[in-house]
């Protein structure tokens, strides 16, 4: 069984409800909530995962900022591709600092970081490094080829992103 299906079957829908450190007792367990609830497009549940002075940089979009952050860019990605789906690649643990290799794929619903709609399927290998304290995420780090990404959503020319 493939790490995400079982990620989804661990933290169904109904716990998105219940806390994070009622959820998990170790760093990976964290991530792993944060990863089964954004495989579900459930962005609150997997904001339950990180805290609140979270620090967040997502470094091919620029951002360098805290959860509401990473909580406007979850939402964008679920809004833009209704049928995103997540397929782990490897997770590495070293204490409570938890890297994660996966690919992000879906079909363009909704604009997204610039590109107009097309329709354009996205499929994008991304590395993202976690911190954990106390049961919650403390920082984020998101990285991906933007220019893969903007390739897959049809953007000919990167200095008019929205120009296909």
């Amino acid at each position: 069984m493939r790490l995400i299906d079982r990620l989804v079957q661990r933290f169904p829908k109904e716990a998105s409800n219940v806390t994070t450190a009622e959820l998990t007792t170790t760093p990976t367990e964290a991530v792993e909530h944060f990863l089964g609830a954004l495989a579900r497009r459930d962005v609150e549940a997997a904001m339950a995962s990180i805290a609140r002075d979270a620090r967040v940089i997502i470094y091919p979009l620029g951002v360098r900022d805290s959860s509401d952050a990473l909580r406007g860019v979850l939402n964008d990605l679920v809004v833009a591709f209704p049928d995103l789906l997540l397929r782990v690649k490897r997770v590495i643990t070293t204490g409570d600092v938890i890297a994660v290799e996966f690919k992000v794929e879906g079909t363009q619903a909704a604009d997204y970081a610039g590109a107009i709609n097309q329709e354009k399927h996205l499929d994008v290998d991304q590395a993202w490094r976690f911190t954990v304290r106390a049961g919650l995420i403390s920082e984020v780090h998101a990285y991906w080829c933007q220019q893969q990404l903007l390739r897959r959503l049809g953007v000919k020319r990167f200095d008019q992103i929205a120009i296909v």
